[in-house]
């Protein structure tokens, strides 16, 4: 709707524009004379029609072909080649007019030189042509640079979202795994708890299938399906780890791309230390969101012998740093670090 509305005026400025040219015809020309073509012998009118036809056959041969169909697909070497033989044949065209009507109505009665053709009639010309000629690429490349930067972006745009799909597609078979793998221990540790938490973990699953295919999503919800996951791998870890979490939400009303900040969590679990003192091996997680901003900050301690817990391995965590960088930009920081055999992840989103 915008385009046609934008085309209208277009159209509306370009027959204002040439309808300013026509009519000083009518209202300019009093009296005047130009190379003996004057409003006496009514030669000035006609001079005035082929030459306004010649400036919009120039102008319009710019707009409508040398500038979308050369210029802007780089086809330097036609839209040139293309350009001067238009302007050379049209121009060429309008000084045969100027001298055939001279001689026909005997306007100079001595026969010009070429030199004197030239400078009388051709240049003017040349003039007038070249001028209206650029005014036609000065008006259409803008237009063409603008549609085309915004194709541009429609097309990134769609890679993103291409690209974000497939990267969420690959978190549930990630999350499903994870999930499977931890009741999986706790089937031979206690049966009932095992099936407690297949019930809680459908209802993760069910977030992740139904709720979290949009775009963005609100917080509380998010948050909701964490506090959730993390007690599903309380349960599971049981007495063997020290588990400390805080996860708050002051505007319930913020939203959030869904699914960012599982695969941290999931990575803490993951690679939490396994020592026979359970209170070396600790998780740290604070949630909270103020000013428009969250915070999340996750620490794990690890084994001194597990070096993979150190870098960003695994489909998860490539996945959640790529979505960032595609929903955020340079919206969040990320800074991961390890030290004294704790994995510590800072993350900042500007919501």
């Amino acid at each position: 709707m915008q385009k046609k509305i934008f085309r209208r005026w277009i159209f509306i400025f370009h027959f204002i524009f040439w309808g300013a040219h026509w009519s000083l015809a009518f209202l300019g020309f009093d009296n005047l004379t130009w190379n003996g073509f004057s409003t006496e012998n009514n030669l000035l009118y006609v001079a005035f029609g082929y030459g306004i036809i010649s400036n919009m056959l120039l102008f319009y041969w710019q707009y409508f072909i040398a500038v979308p169909y050369y210029f802007v697909k780089n086809k330097f070497f036609n839209f040139f080649t293309t350009t001067l033989l238009f302007f050379f044949l049209i121009s060429g065209l309008e000084g045969y007019l100027d001298y055939y009507f001279t001689e026909a109505n005997n306007i100079i009665e001595e026969r010009y030189t070429f030199f004197e053709f030239t400078m009388i009639w051709l240049f003017p010309d040349f003039i007038f042509n070249v001028f209206y000629m650029f005014l036609g690429f000065l008006f259409r490349f803008p237009l063409e640079y603008f549609e085309s930067e915004k194709k541009k972006q429609e097309l990134q745009k769609e890679r993103h979202r291409s690209e974000l799909k497939y990267l969420k597609a690959q978190l549930n078979p990630h999350f499903l795994f994870n999930g499977i793998n931890s009741i999986y221990h706790l089937i031979d540790k206690n049966s009932v708890l095992a099936k407690n938490t297949l019930l809680r973990f459908s209802d993760l699953l069910r977030y992740q299938l139904y709720e979290s295919n949009s775009q963005k999503i609100a917080l509380k919800k998010e948050l909701d399906y964490i506090s959730k996951y993390i007690e599903i791998e309380k349960l599971r870890k049981g007495d063997d780890i020290i588990l400390e979490y805080h996860i708050s939400n002051i505007n319930e009303d913020q939203l959030i791309a869904p699914l960012l900040l599982i695969p941290f969590i999931e990575n803490a679990f993951k690679h939490v230390s396994n020592d026979d003192d359970p209170s070396k091996n600790q998780i740290n997680i604070k949630l909270f969101e103020t000013n428009n901003k969250l915070q999340c900050t996750i620490e794990n301690t690890f084994d001194s012998f597990n070096n993979s817990n150190t870098n960003l391995s695994g489909i998860g965590l490539q996945n959640v740093k790529r979505r960032l960088a595609l929903l955020y930009e340079s919206q969040y920081d990320l800074r991961i670090s390890t030290q004294d055999n704790v994995h510590k992840v800072f993350l900042e989103i500007n919501l």
